[in-house]
């Protein structure tokens, strides 16, 4: 039995309500907005299909109906506007989420924390801080669909599954976030090699690291710019750290959490590979980078950390 709230009833927090109830990893729901019409409209819209799924109670609740949640995902937030600016947009969902913990933290004192909303580092930090929860329960989704963008188009190269390439974006979700090329690999072959290393008379295309990186910084606006919004891929993502977090097994995920001098850094939410399960994001691993990824790193840890300084938090 699985109780998980989800705060936030718009394109985001309505895909991975109707996800999680696909996957049957919750048997109550709760969906929480200020626009409870929205909140009440797709609970019941999801509700009506759950015939053909696996039983869940869906339904749109307040704070008080989120008592005794196992998880909480909070996707509430606003977009940013044409010409603000990403401090004044941090700002304003920082007042946003800051609200919502003295809401939902005093009836949920023992759930764990899912940071969906952007920009996510900063605001799984201000969570963290401002409701001194333990910060192996307080996680941020971070780069985990960086990571998942990146898989998706190394795969599409060579026109191997997905599951086969290991390889990671760390640091913010963001401008600053970079791929770890010197332990990315397909099945234990360095990317780049494995071209090479394959013995048919298939003609693969030359790898390039730029394209790559091309493709999973701006994959998010062309599909923003194609369609308005991205939901679909975010909410498969969070949703599997969600069924990570329910597991009796631990998984590694490049989710953001708090740091306390991996790296020589400290005092910010940014992701690293974290092992995640039934304790929430209890340990992380020390991956072997390189002088010039942990040099990146420390540059997307200062970036957020002055972000950071010019909020009132």
């Amino acid at each position: 039995m699985n109780k998980i709230t989800v705060i936030g009833s718009g394109n985001v927090g309505s895909t991975i309500a109707y996800t999680l109830t696909i996957m049957g990893l919750a048997s109550e729901i709760v969906m929480i907005d200020v626009n409870h019409e929205k909140s009440l409209g797709e609970a019941l819209d999801i509700r009506q299909g759950v015939p053909f799924c696996n039983p869940v109670n869906i339904y749109a609740g307040t704070y008080e109906d989120a008592k005794d949640s196992d998880i909480v995902v909070i996707t509430s937030g606003m977009a940013r506007k044409a010409g603000q600016s990403r401090l004044d947009l941090a700002q304003t969902n920082v007042d946003i989420i800051k609200e919502i913990a003295d809401q939902i933290v005093p009836v949920a004192p023992d759930a764990t924390y899912v940071i969906v909303s952007n920009p996510v580092d900063i605001l799984t930090y201000v969570f963290l801080k401002h409701t001194g929860l333990p910060q192996e329960r307080v996680i941020g989704s971070g780069t985990i669909l960086d990571t998942a963008r990146l898989r998706a188009r190394i795969a599409e190269y060579y026109d191997v599954n997905q599951k086969n390439v290991h390889a990671y974006v760390l640091g913010e979700h963001g401008d600053s976030s970079f791929v770890p090329w010197s332990i990315a690999n397909i099945s234990n072959v360095p990317v780049e090699s494995y071209r090479n290393a394959i013995l048919n008379k298939v003609e693969y295309p030359e790898f390039k690291r730029d394209e790559v990186e091309n493709y999973v910084r701006k994959s998010g606006a062309r599909v923003i710019q194609r369609k308005g919004a991205t939901f679909y891929a975010v909410s498969v993502s969070v949703c599997h750290v969600i069924q990570c977090l329910l597991k009796g097994i631990d998984t590694t995920l490049t989710v953001s959490t708090l740091l306390n001098g991996e790296y020589g850094i400290s005092d910010v939410c940014l992701s690293l590979l974290n092992v995640v399960g039934n304790k929430g994001a209890h340990s992380k691993i020390m991956l072997p980078l390189n002088g010039e990824e942990v040099a990146a790193l420390h540059n997307s840890a200062g970036v957020l950390k002055d972000l950071i300084k010019g909020l009132n938090i």
